[in-house]
């Protein structure tokens, strides 16, 4: 079953997101600076997209409960050195 991830807009740099699979689900408060926003997508795509695709990712490579509950949206990329260019390219899709 695919999870369901939902991103709710709390400030302009915070967001709250909540992953949905099966019976369970976990939340998790997220950060994204307006800088790493523009490097990221370059405005392709909207903040709430960008984590979205984010949270997708970071599903591909552990389970729900693995993921932090409060993080900065750029510190996949210390766990996950392709982030980067993986969310980039999922961008260009």
């Amino acid at each position: 079953m695919t999870p369901s991830i939902e991103v709710q807009k709390l400030t302009d740099e915070s967001f709250q997101v909540t992953v949905n699979e099966g019976a369970t689900k976990s939340t998790h408060r997220v950060t994204l600076r307006a800088s790493d926003y523009d490097r990221l997508s370059s405005g392709g795509i909207s903040a709430e997209e960008l984590i979205r695709k984010s949270f997708e990712f970071l599903l591909e490579h552990e389970p729900k409960e693995s993921i932090l509950g409060r993080f900065n949206l750029m510190e996949i990329a210390r766990y996950f050195p392709s982030f980067e260019g993986d969310i980039k390219q999922r961008i260009s899709r």
